[in-house]
């Protein structure tokens, strides 16, 4: 039997195909990405972000747009609402933002990039009815092998224990929230010696979580060589309130 969130996505995607949409950025004509909010994911150029005070062990990070707008919406409708098609565009800008920390050097061994994503705890998966930082990795590394860069994604981090909830905790207490939380499974292991990995996400804001992926990278024997995102919050707002 599908499970009932499955054949809801199913659902929403068969009538995505069959009614008008609107757009999922700016809710005007135009399909579920209009040209104007196309443009919005490119406009400003990818490029680093900093973090400061940034969390212990946070790799050099490139994202593609500022998380506002359009570009807001987008990636709720991507990752909140099943908007699946999505996943083609948004995957485009997270790999210009890839091609950034690559282009600037960063180090890391020759050859394929690896693409890793910050997973999702299963709950949500399960949730959502699908993997949507998955889905965002494997489409950045179509669009780059496309382009001449050779780019695999690999579900390379696991969950190695329950976390609250980042939204409402202070900086600090998402560092607690997450520290020891990921790790590399033993057969992922042999898999990403030797490769050039970079850590991939749809949003960045304080960036804890990505801080933790990489120290559950090293951990593994597997530093990565840079981070990257779709989208990055223009600065870094004291306080509470960030996703991660």
């Amino acid at each position: 039997m599908t499970p009932p969130f499955t054949a809801g996505l199913l659902g929403t995607g068969l009538l995505d195909l069959l009614l008008p949409t609107r757009c999922a950025g700016c809710g005007g004509a135009g399909g579920q990405l209009c040209p104007a909010c196309r443009a919005e994911l490119t406009c400003t150029g990818a490029g680093p972000v900093e973090r400061r005070p940034g969390p212990k062990g946070l790799p050099p990070l490139y994202a593609a747009a500022p998380y506002a707008g359009p570009v807001r919406h987008l990636l709720i409708a991507h990752k909140e609402r099943g908007a699946l098609r999505l996943a083609r565009p948004l995957g485009a800008a997270l790999a210009a933002a890839v091609r950034s920390a690559a282009e600037a050097g960063a180090p890391g061994a020759p050859g394929a990039l690896l693409l890793v994503p910050v997973p999702s705890a299963r709950r949500a998966v399960r949730a959502r009815g699908h993997d949507p930082m998955l889905r965002l990795a494997r489409a950045a590394a179509r669009e780059l092998s496309r382009s001449g860069r050779p780019a695999l994604a690999a579900a390379a981090l696991r969950h190695v224990r329950p976390v609250a909830d980042q939204a409402g905790l202070s900086a600090a207490e998402r560092h607690r929230n997450l520290h020891g939380a990921l790790a590399v499974p033993p057969r992922r292991a042999a898999l990403l010696s030797g490769r050039r990995l970079v850590l991939v996400d749809d949003l960045v804001t304080t960036g804890a979580s990505l801080a933790e992926a990489a120290r559950a990278l090293r951990a593994g024997g597997c530093p990565p060589c840079a981070a990257a995102a779709v989208a990055a919050t223009p600065r870094r707002l004291p306080g509470r309130g960030q996703p991660g």
